[in-house]
């Protein structure tokens, strides 16, 4: 049979017991999918969000956001989209009443918080004097567009609107962390660290597939800091405060881990030397040490 053949044929190869296991089950199965999503529900069960995740968006209570005397008021927690704005506020040295929101809890799904962020994610952010005139609350979430909103508004760490080079170099590495480094970042964290103990296959599957893409993206940054000090060449920025999180989150030891390994080791994060000298600069900052214990868990 098919399936007699490929084991023969793989036992005939020096194969690692990880490539075996995807051959054999390459030729072996085939997935099948049932007939809704909501079938599959219940085999998530048993990871640290499961009690929380929800196919809806909304309120589920009716809870008010917690709020202070600063014109800016920030909802976050210490995770690397959350420092990402620590960062910026204690850098531009502002003023705000900091509120941590315990994601466990679901803090996030309330009207409160839904009225400042419809998408229930930290961070967001409400500055009470915002528009030309300062008279108006302007309600903000996305953590790149929060660090833009305020490096704009107060004119630092973002090049201006009007250097349209600047500009656009600026707007190509944020995109980039946004829709590249963070949530590939998220997603191998995830298999790596918070799936069930239980999925080894998809635990397997998901470090490998997400991990692999980690690598490539630190590569990236690897290579174009080869040539310059900061993202954007020798000016400090906000593309450097929104990248540097996530990769903190796979170099330090208390990131990604599991009972046997972490990240920094299983990713050989280390590896990428014009990234580390980075890495080492931005750290130092005592605006950044001081902004990651904001909303600290």
């Amino acid at each position: 049979s098919k399936a007699t053949v490929s084991v023969l044929y793989c036992i005939s190869r020096p194969l690692s017991p990880f490539s075996f296991f995807f051959f054999l089950h390459q030729n072996m199965t085939t997935w099948v999918p049932p007939e809704s999503i909501e079938d599959l529900y219940a085999e998530v069960d048993g990871n640290k969000f499961c009690g929380i995740n929800s196919p809806k968006a909304g309120a589920r209570n009716d809870e008010a956001a917690a709020a202070g005397p600063a014109d800016i008021q920030l909802y976050s927690l210490a995770t690397p989209n959350g420092w990402k704005v620590g960062i910026l506020l204690e850098e531009l040295e502002l003023e705000y009443d900091a509120h941590l929101v315990n994601i466990l809890d679901g803090t996030q799904f309330s009207k409160g918080f839904v009225g400042v962020n419809p998408n229930s994610k930290i961070p967001c952010a409400v500055d009470r004097k915002g528009g030309k005139d300062g008279s108006t609350e302007v309600h903000l979430f996305e953590s790149a567009s929060i660090m833009l909103y305020f490096a704009d508004k107060y004119k630092k760490f973002a090049p201006p609107i009007d250097d349209s080079v600047a500009r656009a170099e600026l707007m190509n590495w944020l995109f980039w962390q946004m829709a590249g480094q963070g949530p590939m970042t998220g997603n191998f964290g995830h298999f790596f660290t918070y799936a069930p103990a239980d999925k080894c296959e998809a635990r397997d599957y998901g470090a490998s597939r997400y991990g692999m893409e980690v690598q490539r993206l630190c590569s990236v940054l690897d290579q174009h800091l080869e040539t310059r000090p900061y993202i954007l060449g020798e000016e400090y920025s906000i593309a450097d405060m929104a990248c540097f999180p996530w990769f903190h989150q796979i170099v330090r030891e208390e990131g990604y881990k599991i009972e046997t390994n972490n990240a920094c080791n299983f990713l050989s994060s280390t590896q990428y030397k014009n990234l580390m000298v980075w890495y080492e600069k931005i750290l130092a900052r005592p605006a950044v040490q001081k902004g990651m214990k904001v909303c600290g868990w």
